[in-house]
């Protein structure tokens, strides 16, 4: 995390100023992750004090696609909140 935090101090997404593939890639783990929505290692792991990836967590997090994929073949939460797709 602190690699990727100094990383995200200068750049916008993993590859520079685009988002990439190598952000949708790797957000499902570490964004989710220090959103605390992947497992409860974020406590141990202190990822509020990685305020770059925070950012980039949040960035990507809000974008309507992204918002949309998390929701594609749920099977937990809220009925509104799950996009199943058919057998």
């Amino acid at each position: 995390l602190d690699v990727l935090d100094r990383h995200l101090a200068e750049n916008t997404y993993l590859a520079g100023s685009q988002y990439s593939v190598a952000d949708m890639a790797v957000w499902p783990w570490y964004g989710v992750m220090v959103q605390g929505g992947l497992y409860s290692a974020g406590e141990f792991l202190q990822v509020q004090d990685y305020k770059n990836v925070q950012r980039w967590a949040q960035e990507i997090g809000s974008r309507p696609a992204v918002k949309r994929g998390r929701m594609v073949n749920c099977i937990w939460g809220e009925p509104h909140e799950q996009v199943p797709q058919p057998a």
